[in-house]
């Protein structure tokens, strides 16, 4: 039995076997810092959620089948000494099994059962197929078993603790297949004209169309682009719950959460060949904008978070994925992410401004994004340059919207708050070779090691020469081989897993690298990006990496991370190709 295979191969134990829309995966990552031994489907609705355990068996023994997995955009494989089992996504909901020479046992993850939690399994006898009905995701899981397939059934109706689940299998030489549906209450018996090879072809063939949108500028230059696409497209899911709109999930491992500036980097790299997507992307959390203007800290499935924001990144973002997408916004679309965009510089502009202060303030880091970066050890509540920056360039960005959207009056008002936000920050926060940060409640300032205090540098054309200068200086002092430390290497505060103490991150690399771009560093620029790139080309797309030794850290299937590399590689690519143009080399 044989089965096509396409597209770069992964590993499972990094990333999650799945297809865009879908609210599952195929995956040994069970939560933070847990890994089984055997696959499982793992679902995002409610939560990450682990429902059902896939295990290999030897039909003659009924023992444990010993195999190695090997997966592709279009194709999951377990290859023992026996046969193989193949798995591919018929739909986002549904993904087709097919076996020969070894079985699959599919049981309930959880062993117990209780009044809340774990899988009740019984068979349906509509159709005579097999459900699990899960507590923790509200949903059921329904098996049919298709040609050549013989089951084997434990823990039908069982209650209380116990193996629940069947074994599917075929006659010695045979060949077996099924069907696993997450589904909600109930839907038609299972049918399908569709024989495996195809819904093969037909996923590697949706997977290779998104790569071709996403980055049709590829070449042996950026070899990583195709893992990178993957990472995005698997990642997507479906409008459902309090997801509002198609949605890049920042990981479907235990990051599986819309973040309010991870998603602009998503943004950003989808923009030029999936605009809606990107256009989605971009607006999810501002359907979630509350009353005072504050975007939430983050979406998922069911859950809203309010108790931090994130960092005003979104006028840098909307100006970049502007120029980005192949058509510009509409006139409604562009009035509509204006007025989005408005509400919330406002809320930094009342919200986090005290009584007759210049400038903004963080109530903790978690609302910078850099959590627990060393900027904030003195004190949380703090005036920052990097938000003062960020605001600075929102507010550049409403002023060029309200021009383009013939308001004169309220571009000059942007304009000028603009330009008095940049001369306080820096007049209150640069001490002439660097910036300080100032606790609110007891006007201390400080400065430390954190790559969070040149973040500044963001402002590009728009700051003095001098201080681009001296923030210049100060980056190339936390390039390593591997890119930019957030905390400086011989800090005494550098922990090579401190998660913003050390490790590099992908969003920083860029706002970074793009700024000293156009602060006209380009030579610094360069080398960032290509020290980034060489990164993930190397060590594939987690959340953080080890600033000197580039080792992945923590969720290592990272969207932003991906799209961050989109980014750079994409820009490095046309930069060469217009070199050669110009040079005909």
């Amino acid at each position: 039995m044989t089965a096509a295979r396409s597209g770069p191969a992964f590993s499972i134990h990094d990333i999650p076997f799945s297809t865009r829309g879908s609210w599952f995966g195929i995956s040994c990552v069970l939560a933070e810092n847990e890994r089984a031994e055997d696959l499982h489907l793992v679902s995002h609705q409610n939560g990450m959620q682990a429902v059902l355990r896939l295990l290999p068996f030897d039909p003659a023994t009924g023992n444990r089948a010993v195999t190695r997995i090997e997966t592709t955009p279009g194709l999951l494989r377990w290859t023992g000494r026996q046969g193989t089992i193949d798995c591919s996504y018929e739909t986002p909901d549904t993904i087709r099994l097919r076996g020969q020479g070894l079985g699959l046992r599919i049981t309930a993850a959880a062993a117990t059962l209780t009044p809340f939690t774990g899988a009740y399994f019984y068979r349906d006898p509509v159709d005579g197929a097999y459900v699990f009905t899960s507590y923790e995701t509200g949903r059921r899981y329904r098996i049919t078993a298709l040609s050549g397939a013989g089951t084997e059934v434990s823990g039908s109706q069982a209650l209380g603790s116990g193996d629940r689940g069947l074994a599917i299998s075929a006659q010695a030489g045979g060949v077996w297949e099924a069907a696993v549906e997450e589904i909600d209450s109930a839907r038609r018996p299972y049918a399908s004209s569709a024989t495996f090879p195809q819904v093969v072809a037909t996923a590697e063939h949706a997977f290779a169309a998104f790569t071709d949108t996403v980055a049709p500028w590829r070449s042996s230059r950026t070899p990583a682009s195709e893992l990178a696409a993957y990472v995005l497209w698997s990642a997507t899911v479906a409008p459902a719950g309090l997801v509002t709109r198609p949605a890049v999930l920042m990981s479907k491992h235990w990051m599986d959460k819309v973040w309010s500036w991870d998603h602009c980097f998503n943004a950003l790299a989808l923009a030029p060949g999936a605009p809606e997507l990107a256009w989605d992307q971009f607006l999810l959390p501002f359907d979630h904008q509350d009353e005072s203007g504050a975007l939430p800290d983050s979406v998922t499935h069911s859950e809203v978070l309010y108790n931090f924001v994130k960092p005003p990144v979104h006028g840098w973002a909307l100006a970049r994925l502007r120029r980005r997408l192949p058509e510009p916004p509409g006139r409604t679309e562009l009035t509509e992410v204006y007025r989005r965009l408005e509400r919330w510089t406002n809320f930094w502009l009342t919200a986090r401004r005290a009584p007759h202060a210049a400038l903004p303030h963080y109530q903790h880091g978690n609302d910078s994004g850099w959590d627990n970066a060393t900027t904030f050890d003195p004190e949380r509540v703090v005036v920052t340059a990097d938000l003062a920056a960020f605001l600075t360039l929102q507010l550049r960005e409403l002023a060029a919207m309200a021009g383009e959207l013939g308001l004169p009056n309220e571009a000059r008002r942007w304009s000028r708050t603009a330009d008095a936000t940049q001369a306080a920050m820096l007049d209150e926060l640069w001490t002439e070779e660097r910036f300080v940060a100032r606790g609110v409640h007891s006007s201390k300032t400080w400065n430390t090691s954190s790559l969070l205090d040149l973040m500044p540098i963001a402002l590009g054309e728009h700051l003095p020469g001098h201080v681009g200068k001296a923030l210049t200086a100060r980056i190339e002092a936390h390039l390593t081989p591997y890119g930019l430390a957030t905390e400086l290497p011989n800090s005494p505060h550098y922990r090579p897993d401190g998660y913003w103490r050390g490790p590099i991150w992908a969003p920083t690399t860029v706002l970074i690298e793009d700024g000293l771009r156009r602060a006209g560093h380009s030579r610094l620029a360069d080398e960032i990006s290509a020290r980034f790139r060489r990164l993930c080309e190397t060590h594939g797309f987690a959340e953080n990496f080890d600033a000197l030794t580039g080792t992945g850290l923590r969720d290592r299937a990272y969207t932003w991370t991906a799209s961050s590399y989109l980014l750079l590689a994409e820009a490095h690519e046309l930069r060469h190709l217009a070199t050669t143009s110009r040079t005909g080399a």
